[in-house]
């Protein structure tokens, strides 16, 4: 049985949900090689207190060790959120030809929304990059989290006025 690239963002939206459930950024990805996922993750930056740790990233390392290689030739990375700028050095570095996101990133994105530096002739790898695959169910898994937030922040300052 054959996959689609929307099954695999579910499958990578199912782990952004992992990451809500642990209060982290709701982001997950998964890495496919030959039709099949051979890793995934999942943001654990305030988990692990490590700032590096990135859905992509952490996917890319254990699909690396799944592999035995760090060149991740022959691969696809679905990834719910548009990369940053440190999640697209490491796409580069693992020469990962094909990058799907879901949602945009407004703030940080570098493949459409800050920066678009998959356009551009400046590194020695070039991956394909589609964006937008399930946009509105990955946008709103990091819209409902982030706006939670605010209001968690919100009720916290009204409680500590109220001292």
């Amino acid at each position: 049985m054959e996959f689609t690239p929307e099954q695999f963002m579910a499958r990578a939206l199912e782990l952004a949900h992992d990451a809500l459930s642990l209060q982290e950024v709701p982001v997950g990805a998964v890495v496919v090689h030959e039709g099949s996922i051979i890793a995934s993750a999942f943001n654990r930056r305030e988990t692990d207190c490590k700032p590096t740790a990135h859905a992509e990233i952490l996917a890319i390392e254990a699909a690396s060790q799944s592999l035995g290689a760090w060149r991740l030739e022959r691969t696809q990375l679905y990834v719910t959120l548009e990369p940053c700028l440190m999640c697209w050095g490491a796409i580069i570095q693992s020469r990962i030809p094909e990058i799907y996101f879901g949602a945009t990133d407004p703030k940080a994105g570098v493949c459409g929304s800050v920066l678009n530096l998959h356009e551009k002739p400046l590194f020695n790898h070039y991956p394909r990059v589609t964006g937008g695959l399930l946009a509105k169910e990955c946008g709103q898994i990091l819209s409902d989290f982030f706006a939670n937030l605010r209001n968690q922040k919100k009720t916290l300052a009204m409680g500590n006025k109220n001292l």
